[in-house]
């Protein structure tokens, strides 16, 4: 995910936060300094709560992903957003109980860590750990009390909204891993999807008729998450069984190591092509993506050599693989094409635009292109 920042890395899994991420340390900072009127002290405190719950929904992400790869998911990272995590995975869990088990994991280690938090409150205040309104009251505190009062809180909190049945939301995944043991896996998806989408709309009215905007924002992300879940669910569905050979684009055009940029630029104009295989006597030296031709124009001028700006580090494919694994490899390499590769001979090129054409024909007719199986 761009405008990431790395953390660290435990267990082969790479962790990162956004950017963005700041914008939460902010309003921390305000909301305990300013609006609770509690000036730096509150301010430093506030900052150190959110932090605290943050290592907390990365406990949460990490219960997702160790599960996930017990079943054999690839996991690539995770990712911290104002609003929450995200496990990044090459796919979900491809059985029903597989999911199911992994999507459970997440909600029940919140429940476990504000079990043991509350635990603690015992010890620090003997009411904190009996009496719920105690606990709000101490959760507006600068305190030992109100610290482990609020993680408690958050962390039931966040158990339980994410068991809500709003795809994506873990409790979105229990509800379409369940409905999969019952029907198939796309049409389980679209079921999912559409009562993820309705609760939206439900969390988005309750939000805005009671000023909520966090719970309208979080609205939205479902709304949108779901659809893009949906869609990827489709494309899976669509393409399983495809090869990057009956999708691939045969006849393409090349450069050498030694083209002028503005060679490129005519290519450009006068075909289809925007990304451009790089040979060196006759083997694959690099790739000319369209990004970075235009970023060596601007630096270096349309007489400026090919391989001053091509990328050398470039993923390629065999025509015999899985469309979806050249889909996935784009996607991964932030590239809109990559070489199609036989016996270390070019064969030819595979783009997103190539893998959405084959998704559009084979919706419309399954059978267009698994004739060339």
């Amino acid at each position: 995910m761009s405008w990431s920042i790395r953390l660290f890395r435990i267990l082969g899994i790479e962790v990162k936060v956004h950017l963005t991420f700041v914008l939460i340390l902010i309003w921390a900072a305000y909301r305990w300094g300013v609006a609770m009127r509690l000036g730096p002290v509150g301010a430093v405190y506030g900052m150190i709560v959110i932090l605290l719950l943050f290592a907390c929904v990365t406990v949460h992400e990490f219960a997702h992903s160790l599960t996930a790869m017990r079943f054999g998911v690839k996991v690539r990272g995770i990712t911290l957003l104002p609003i929450g995590g995200v496990a990044q995975m090459e796919e979900m869990p491809k059985k029903p109980k597989e999911e199911l088990i992994m999507s459970l994991a997440g909600p029940l280690t919140n429940f476990a860590i504000a079990g043991l938090l509350l635990l603690a409150a015992v010890p620090l205040h003997l009411r904190a750990g009996l009496s719920a309104a105690e606990l709000a009251r101490l959760m507006g505190t600068v305190s030992w009390p109100g610290l482990v009062s609020y993680l408690a809180i958050s962390n039931l909190f966040i158990g339980i909204f994410n068991l809500l049945p709003a795809y994506p939301l873990d409790g979105g995944r229990v509800l379409r891993s369940v409905l999969a043991l019952r029907m198939d896996g796309p049409k389980a998806t679209v079921w999912a999807v559409k009562i993820g989408q309705g609760m939206a709309w439900i969390l988005g009215f309750l939000g805005a008729l009671g000023g909520s905007w966090t719970l309208v924002i979080i609205a939205v992300f479902i709304y949108l998450g779901a659809g893009q879940e949906g869609r990827a669910a489709e494309l899976k569905d669509v393409l399983d069984g495809i090869r990057v050979r009956q999708a691939m684009t045969s006849k393409v055009e090349t450069l050498r190591l030694d083209s002028a940029l503005s060679e490129a630029v005519d290519k450009v104009l006068s075909t289809l092509q925007s990304d451009f295989p790089v040979l060196e006597e006759g083997r694959l030296a690099g790739l000319l993506t369209e990004d970075d031709l235009v970023g060596g124009l601007r630096e270096f001028g349309p007489e400026a050599a090919v391989k001053q700006v091509m990328r050398r580090n470039i993923e390629t494919i065999g025509p015999d693989e899985p469309l979806l694994e050249a889909q996935r490899l784009m996607g991964a390499s932030r590239v809109k094409a990559i070489p199609v590769m036989r016996g270390g001979r070019l064969e030819g090129m595979i783009s997103s635009q190539d893998v959405g054409e084959a998704f559009l024909f084979l919706r419309l007719n399954p059978e267009i292109l698994k004739r060339g199986t």
